[in-house]
């Protein structure tokens, strides 16, 4: 049996996490209950041997295979937290751009009727009264879409840096240690 302590580092936390693994003597692996089982076997100390390089090599294959596990959990994990925070940001960016939309749907309707006043006033004075309010809500439409085109600039950016931030994050540091190798005997 061999153990070893994956320390992992992403997205500004670090977790640990023991592997162990065991095969018995006829090449067979062992579950992960056995070997966390043989750890409780009192024993005591004898020669101490030198692991045959096959056996070496498959308790290496073994915490390979739990680390590959833990790995792609972790990912699993980072990638859900990645979404929620780009379905959130999805979500705001959403928001205001129906806000400002409403908004300008409104200064049109308030156009048409502010152009229908115009043509309709009886004397010069009125249609010129009639014009320069449109003019005016005319120059307000213009400003909400330059918000709403900004907005949308800004919205981009922020989510280009929310990548970035989380794509910094989700880089995994990872350090394996090997803490012991043990071989039983009965006797």
């Amino acid at each position: 049996m061999t153990a070893a302590l994956l320390s992992v580092n992403a997205l500004g936390q670090s977790e640990d996490h023991l592997l162990l693994a065991g095969q018995s003597d006829d090449g067979e692996a062992l579950s992960d209950e056995a070997v966390s089982r043989l750890l409780t076997i009192c024993a005591r100390t004898g020669d101490v041997e030198t692991l045959p390089d096959d056996v070496a090599s498959a308790l290496e294959a073994q915490l390979a295979r739990q680390q590959e596990n833990i790995r792609r959990g972790i990912s699993e994990r980072n990638a859900r937290f990645f979404e929620l925070e780009a379905n959130k940001l999805d979500g705001w960016a959403d928001d205001l751009k129906v806000g400002l939309e409403r908004e300008l749907k409104e200064l049109d309707r308030q156009i048409k009727a502010a152009r229908r006043d115009a043509t309709a006033a009886p004397t010069l004075e009125g249609k010129l009264v009639g014009q320069k309010a449109v003019k005016a809500l005319e120059a307000e439409r213009s400003a909400k879409r330059r918000t709403l085109f900004d907005t949308q600039d800004r919205i981009d950016a922020q989510r280009a840096e929310l990548i970035a931030q989380i794509e910094a994050k989700l880089e995994q540091k990872i350090e394996a240690l090997s803490l012991f190798t043990i071989r039983w005997r009965l006797q």
